[in-house]
């Protein structure tokens, strides 16, 4: 009797020169997430925050979709819901998932190979950078359903693209092109799909390559700004350059432009 794939088969992983590599591998569901696959993702993003040695990540999937949204073929349990049911299920997997990308401190590359609807959708628009092949398409799926989107997508689109454009996007439900997407400010580059993993690995191995620890900290500078007011942002901002200043790329960075070479920065 054949056996079910594991979550380590089916969200693959590998580092390769200081850059971790996440790829959903379910195609046949079109990348779907159960909760087994995101706690993976959730784990393996915490792992990259953690180590040293990893100073970029790629989220991306095989097959023709980057991820269809949630796994809803599972069910939902056959007992009675009560108040706080759902919002507790949102809140411990849809949620953190997103929010484990967007508190990474690594910077998150996202190689959109294909659709991404729903929690999908929301996965790639949390990641730093977006890359997508120019047969991606980007669908808030919800309303198609008749439900309310989860996983941040209210928080992350208007942070995007402005609260009227994406309350058109999710309001309708219509899909975006890439083509579309990039012009709207969804996606940062659109490739050819054959293209897709060279350029995704060029950009990772480029930030792979810089001062980890400034990026981290302009990641969170720039994450915490559009919820805060200017006074609370100066002051993150000078709080950032203080402890940046105390790591050793800082230090090679001014080092190498007193003796004008290229800094050979290490992630620490």
């Amino acid at each position: 009797m054949p056996t079910s794939p594991t979550p380590e088969e089916e969200v693959l992983h590998h580092t390769d020169g200081g850059v971790a590599w996440i790829t959903l591998n379910r195609p046949a569901a079109m990348n779907a997430i159960a909760p087994p696959h995101r706690e993976r993702v959730i784990a393996l993003l915490a792992g990259a925050s953690a180590d040293p040695a990893i100073r970029a990540v790629v989220i991306t999937a095989t097959g023709k979709g980057f991820c269809a949204g949630a796994d809803l073929r599972g069910g939902g349990g056959s007992g009675e819901r009560v108040a706080g049911d759902v919002a507790r299920m949102i809140r411990l997997g849809a949620q953190r998932l997103v929010t484990a990308v967007l508190d990474c401190e690594k910077p998150v590359i996202a190689a959109v190979n294909g659709t991404a609807a729903g929690i999908g959708a929301h996965l790639a628009l949390a990641c730093d950078l977006v890359i997508a092949a120019e047969p991606a398409r980007f669908i808030e799926v919800f309303v198609r359903r008749g439900l309310v989107p989860d996983g941040g997508g209210a928080y992350l689109l208007p942070r995007l693209v402005g609260p009227q454009k994406a309350k058109e996007l999710m309001f309708f439900g219509d899909a975006v092109a890439a083509a579309d997407a990039e012009r709207l400010g969804l996606v940062n580059k659109v490739v050819p799909a054959e293209e897709l993993e060279q350029t995704a690995r060029a950009w990772a191995e480029r930030l792979a390559q810089g001062p980890t620890r400034a990026i981290a900290m302009t990641k969170q500078l720039v994450n915490a700004s559009l919820d805060g007011d200017r006074a609370a942002a100066l002051a993150a901002e000078a709080t950032a350059q203080e402890v940046n200043m105390t790591t050793a790329d800082a230090t090679e960075g001014v080092a190498s432009f007193v003796e004008r070479r290229t800094p050979k920065y290490l992630g620490r």
